[in-house]
């Protein structure tokens, strides 16, 4: 609150949103430190949540890169596995064990197993939903069943490829321009092709009324998250809310810029029935704050990447390291 007045603008471009987001974050763990707690702790204290009983979230596991997170000519930027287990560690097993499939599935049909920004494979593949497929087949390698040990998500990411002046959409892995309909339709057809349990960003930050329809008409199928539409930032989330517009939201620290604003676009959420996804960025330090704010929280899922490389790894084991701290 005292750096919000002292900078003085809204959007912080006084004092600096990264440097403003960096001693928000330095004085939590401090204030940890200071009263000898684990973070998560001292984030239920301050911020009165402990009333509630502590549970590790769902991780959202990005396992194959598209769009501006892959030079792999896909139009979808994310495609995640969900592993649904009675523990955190069971989990991250399950994700880690399926991950390891579609790199080796990858390898024995001569795709590239580079990695993309957030950890996840990234093969030029000829469709946007052939990652899907084998995403499919990596799980039936295991003995994981679909639809319950494990479903899928994607981050559309659709802004990336809305034409504004047609106020359409332009898939160029189709060579095709599409209406806000017609990717709606797509959305519901895949959920009767794939074990889709959520969306991410499935229509453009600019285009709220294809927002409000893609809610009335899948909100009870899964998740709707908005990312670049609701931006954890409390205008656009109020203006989403009185839309009807997504049923969840990601919720990432820097795009607000403090630890405060953050929890309390999270109280938002709840007090509205918004599922809090508490998120990465695709630029990652090895800095684990979101998981024990994923836990302070009861946030329901974290989206922290694939099982891959230190700055996703940090993420993940410090849940499990609280997990195990709570047996």
């Amino acid at each position: 609150t005292t750096m919000i007045a002292r900078d003085g603008t809204p959007n912080k471009s006084n004092l600096g949103a990264n440097a403003i987001l960096a001693v928000s974050l330095a004085c939590a763990r401090a204030g940890a430190v200071a009263e000898n707690v684990a973070l998560y702790q001292y984030l239920r204290t301050t911020y009165n949540r402990e009333n509630t009983p502590v549970a590790l979230p769902i991780p959202m596991l990005n396992i194959s890169n598209g769009g501006r997170h892959a030079d792999n000519g896909l139009d979808f930027q994310e495609y995640m596995i969900l592993p649904h287990a009675p523990t955190f560690a069971e989990r991250m097993r399950i994700g880690s064990e399926i991950y390891m499939q579609l790199g080796a599935l990858l390898k024995s049909k001569s795709h590239t197993t580079l990695l993309g920004d957030e950890g996840g494979f990234a093969p030029r593949l000829s469709t946007n939903t052939e990652p899907m497929d084998l995403i499919m087949t990596a799980i039936g390698r295991t003995d994981y069943r679909p639809g319950k040990d494990v479903t899928l998500a994607l981050d559309v990411a659709a802004s990336e490829f809305y034409v504004h002046e047609k106020q359409k959409y332009f898939l160029s892995l189709e060579h095709a321009m599409f209406s806000a309909d017609d990717l709606i339709n797509r959305y519901a057809e895949l959920t009767q092709s794939y074990p889709l349990t959520s969306i991410e960003d499935g229509l453009s930050e600019d285009d709220w009324d294809g927002w409000v329809a893609m809610t009335k008409r899948l909100h009870e199928k899964m998740l709707l998250v908005g990312d670049d539409v609701l931006v954890t930032n409390r205008i656009r989330f109020d203006q989403g809310i009185r839309l009807h517009a997504a049923n969840a939201i990601l919720i990432k620290l820097n795009q607000i810029g403090t630890l405060t604003e953050t929890m309390e676009t999270i109280a938002v959420a709840e007090e509205h029935e918004y599922v809090p996804v508490i998120s990465h960025r695709s630029g990652e330090t090895s800095d684990a704050f979101i998981a024990d704010l994923a836990v302070a929280v009861n946030a329901p899922y974290i989206k922290a990447g694939a099982v891959a490389r230190g700055e996703r790894l940090a993420k993940y084991n410090r849940l499990i390291e609280i997990e195990a701290s709570l047996q």
